[in-house]
């Protein structure tokens, strides 16, 4: 995806706070979740071990690797707790007539 093109990503009204999306965006998977009134997207794939970030436990701000628990910061990608040993990049989000909008951000934001 290149860095200044927006892909739809989705339906808004198929997010709910609880659930977040997988989508595939080309060739990335992509995690998109609602948390208090904002849309962020980030990296679906955790690093330690393929598993879905998506279908990992959600508290808070963070969302835990369902297979090793790896603890990442949903709008940041910070992984804040092992095994995973790097962050997980995040993708800006906009909605426009209901669809969400994905961009993946330059490195470094």
């Amino acid at each position: 995806m290149s860095e200044q093109e927006w892909t739809v990503a989705g339906e808004l009204s198929a997010l709910a706070e609880d659930e977040p999306l997988s989508v595939t965006v080309g060739e990335t998977k992509v995690g998109i979740y609602s948390l208090n009134g904002q849309i962020h997207a980030m990296e679906d794939v955790c690093p330690h071990a393929d598993a879905l970030m998506s279908q990992g436990f959600i508290d808070g701000e963070f969302v835990e690797c369902p297979l090793h628990g790896a603890l990442f910061h949903i709008p940041t990608g910070k992984c804040t707790k092992g095994p995973a040993n790097r962050d997980l990049a995040m993708f800006q989000t906009k909605i426009e007539g209901g669809k969400i909008f994905l961009r993946q951000q330059p490195k470094g934001n």
